[in-house]
């Protein structure tokens, strides 16, 4: 999964939270069925989430520059 580098650090945030809810479902649905690779897939993509959040975070403080 790539994530885009630009000024728009707001969709980045919000795309970000999406990828960590939709990865935690994965995690969650993983474990309840006992599919631990889906259970991976669910943590790789929550963890995106979280470093796509944080570079919105990063590009509106440096749009404030």
């Amino acid at each position: 999964m790539t994530i885009p580098l630009g000024k728009d650090g707001a969709k980045n945030q919000a795309k970000g939270i999406a990828n960590e809810v939709k990865g935690k479902v994965k995690e969650v649905v993983g474990a309840a069925t006992g599919d631990r690779g889906q259970e991976l897939k669910g943590t790789v993509q929550k963890h995106a989430g979280r470093a796509q959040q944080r570079i919105g975070r990063a590009e509106e403080k440096l749009a404030k520059k």
